[in-house]
């Protein structure tokens, strides 16, 4: 993951958001950092002295820069592993897409889960929740942003 320290932390105090930028589509998104994950975030930084360029997240093999995207979905199928549920069921990008259909739920706000999740064209978005395009536009249609 292509985040600096400097990207999540204010010195002492820890961001309650941070933005990174998408591979795919050059877009930066934004997202919550958690009181629970700051909080974990605060003793990483102290443990491995991370300073402000840094990544948060460096690849094992020190001077490669960031964690790759693989390395990431091995930690992840390890800890889904560990804590007793079927790896084959759960992944990196299951996990982006279980925040934004929660809120879409919620909601039925369309264009906030756009936003949250960077993309271009609102199609993508019910596409990517697996909505029906006429539900969609609907909703749209009745939701004034």
């Amino acid at each position: 993951m292509q985040l600096h320290v400097r990207d999540v932390s204010h010195g002492e105090r820890m961001a309650s958001r941070a933005m990174v930028m998408q591979q795919k589509t050059q877009r930066t998104v934004q997202f919550d950092i958690t009181p629970q994950t700051r909080d974990a975030l605060v003793e990483w930084i102290k443990i491995e002295h991370l300073k402000g360029d840094d990544y948060l997240f460096p690849n094992r093999v020190h001077g490669l820069g960031h964690l790759s995207t693989r390395r990431y979905a091995r930690i992840l199928e390890g800890w889904v592993t560990e804590i007793g549920l079927d790896p084959t069921n759960y992944g990196t990008h299951s996990m982006r897409r279980t925040k934004a259909t929660l809120i879409y739920r919620r909601t039925k706000n369309l264009r906030a889960v756009q936003l949250l999740l960077g993309h271009a064209k609102l199609e993508s978005t019910v596409r990517y929740l697996g909505i029906e395009v006429d539900d969609a536009w609907e909703i749209a249609e009745q939701t004034e942003v």
